[in-house]
């Protein structure tokens, strides 16, 4: 799919980026160019001791805000693919700096949708999070105006080729300001902070992001918004599983903060197909044949009601499988009796 092709990620340094990153060049050894676009020129440092030049002559990093649509421009020339990672997600900080989550998560979003649609690339696919769905905080409200910004560029693109398509996801395991390596850091004081003792949230690996975004590359037709079927687990599990030992301490909810996650209301399920390893939300205006995308890819419509939560899961972690996961895939050497 991308050999002899020219990719480029925005928010590339993230955990999301050097995963695609890593699988990318291992898929396809031939790609044409992959460009890291971020703003932050510490971590593109530090990720060009990992990929030297030398030895990966077609990844190239470009200094650049999702903000500046002029920049954008100049880094999406003779670009073929755009993944869209690059955004605002700390919850707190949002809610305390609303302004400035709006001009990265909204105002970027437009501007990368602008800047593709002066450029050639051929498609594109947008992050969301499972906190666009029925959001209550301004980092989720956020990114539904973004998911729907890319939803709409496909009514407005005319006679252009281009797709823009939205992949939506719970908690990465391991990410930046994620859970686990929080619970990690802090029973080194033995004691594990607890927001609400009923909270539930999904669960998805980096790799299982990864392949998600490079399914959508590679299926999508223009305005889906692709759902995983994932796993949740109870946070209370969670930290039984890091830190057996420590004591749980119920500390409250933090603002913005949902005690259960959502990736498709019930409104969403009218539009929405069970694809097999995969939901896809579609959009209510079309750009393609309903009957074929159908036809195509098996695709199942969901039954009446469908609502898609975090605490009505069918597929439930255990306290023994948390372990198992975090061991698997982010630290080998984890042992939740140690210190």
């Amino acid at each position: 799919m991308l050999n002899n092709k020219s990719v480029l990620i925005t928010g590339g340094t993230g955990t999301l980026g050097k995963a695609l990153t890593k699988t990318i060049f291992e898929r396809w050894p031939n790609i044409k160019r992959l460009v890291i676009f971020s703003r932050d020129e510490q971590k593109q440092y530090q990720m060009d001791q990992e990929y030297p030049h030398a030895k990966y002559p077609q990844i190239r990093f470009f200094i650049g805000d999702v903000r500046d649509e002029e920049r954008l421009v100049r880094a999406l020339s003779g670009i073929d693919y755009v993944i869209h990672a690059a955004a605002m997600k700390h919850v707190p900080i949002a809610e305390y700096n609303p302004t400035e989550c709006v001009k990265t998560n909204i105002g970027g979003a437009q501007n990368v949708i602008e800047a593709c649609l002066k450029t050639n690339v051929k498609g594109v696919v947008a992050l969301s999070t499972d906190k666009a769905c029925a959001p209550i905080n301004l980092y989720g409200a956020t990114k539904l105006a973004s998911d729907k910004l890319f939803v709409a560029a496909n009514n407005f693109k005319g006679s252009n080729p281009i797709f823009f398509s939205v992949v939506r996801y719970g908690n990465v395991m391991g990410s930046n300001g994620s859970v686990i390596p929080f619970f990690i850091k802090k029973r080194k004081e033995g004691v594990i902070p607890i927001t609400e003792p009923h909270m539930t949230r999904f669960n998805i690996s980096v790799q299982e992001g990864v392949n998600m975004v490079l399914y959508a590359l590679e299926h999508a037709l223009g305005g889906e918004i692709f759902v995983p079927r994932i796993p949740s687990y109870h946070i209370q599990d969670l930290a039984t599983a890091i830190a057996p030992n420590c004591e749980q301490r119920i500390i409250g909810i933090r603002p913005g903060e949902k005690v259960h996650e959502e990736m498709i209301t019930r409104s969403d399920a009218f539009n929405t197909y069970d694809v097999g390893k995969y939901y896809v939300i579609l959009p209510q205006a079309q750009n393609w044949d309903l009957n074929e995308y159908i036809s195509h890819f098996n695709a199942v419509k969901v039954p009446e009601g469908f609502h898609y939560s975090s605490d009505n899961n069918t597929q439930w972690e255990t306290v023994e499988s948390l372990r198992n996961r975090i061991k698997q895939e982010i630290d080998p050497t984890f042992d939740p009796f140690g210190e």
